[in-house]
């Protein structure tokens, strides 16, 4: 059995100091909000979240982005590595109210941009559409995007490759890796290990 903790650990230095804070909360890097001194950190995926970040077509949108930024392919997507619940459960329990703010925010401009545009919401916009909305985010096209999609496209990359399905499809895990061998050969590499 995995420990989603310390694979969150792991990625940590990925992000280094632009890490989204509820991440660094889950991960244990950063105190954990109304916690006493030394009280351990709670698990991070275990039930159902704390409280209803969003609402319905918030939660669309936010599933339907989710797997725009890591689609399937010839691997499961986001969906189907249960990023959505993990980003909904890590905005309930590990977010502060003002954490929450730059996500709801930049959902509500990309669906108002896709009405704009595409005369749609964002949630039932084409996958190409949603495409050229996040586009319009991280460039900051749209207001507060860019603070919008460097939080939401962390916790969509650490949500996904802390799953079970990131690690063990996308990734080749190796409980114990072989032996070292300092000459194989790199077109043999197939698959980024996990451990």
């Amino acid at each position: 059995m995995m420990d989603r903790r310390n694979a969150l650990a792991g990625m940590v230095a990925m992000f280094g100091a632009q890490l989204f804070a509820p991440l660094a909360r889950a991960a244990g890097v950063a105190e954990v909000a109304g916690a006493a001194v030394g009280a351990p950190v709670p698990v991070i995926d275990e039930g159902a979240p704390g409280i209803q970040v969003f609402t319905p077509e918030q939660r669309a949108l936010m599933t339907a982005l989710c797997e725009r930024i890591v689609p399937t392919t010839d691997t499961p997507g986001a969906i189907a590595a249960g990023v959505p619940a993990y980003v909904e459960k890590l905005l309930a329990d590990w977010a502060l109210p003002e954490d929450r703010l730059p996500i709801l925010s930049g959902l509500a401009e990309i669906d108002a941009r896709s009405r704009q545009d595409y005369k749609v919401s964002a949630a039932q916009a084409s996958p190409e559409q949603q495409d050229a909305l996040l586009t319009l985010a991280m460039n900051n096209a749209v207001p507060d995007g860019e603070e919008f999609f460097k939080a939401f496209r962390q916790m969509v990359v650490v949500g996904y490759y802390t799953s079970e399905i990131g690690i063990t499809q996308e990734r080749e895990y190796l409980p114990v890796p072989g032996e070292y061998n300092g000459a194989f050969p790199y077109s043999q590499v197939n698959k980024v290990y996990s451990a």
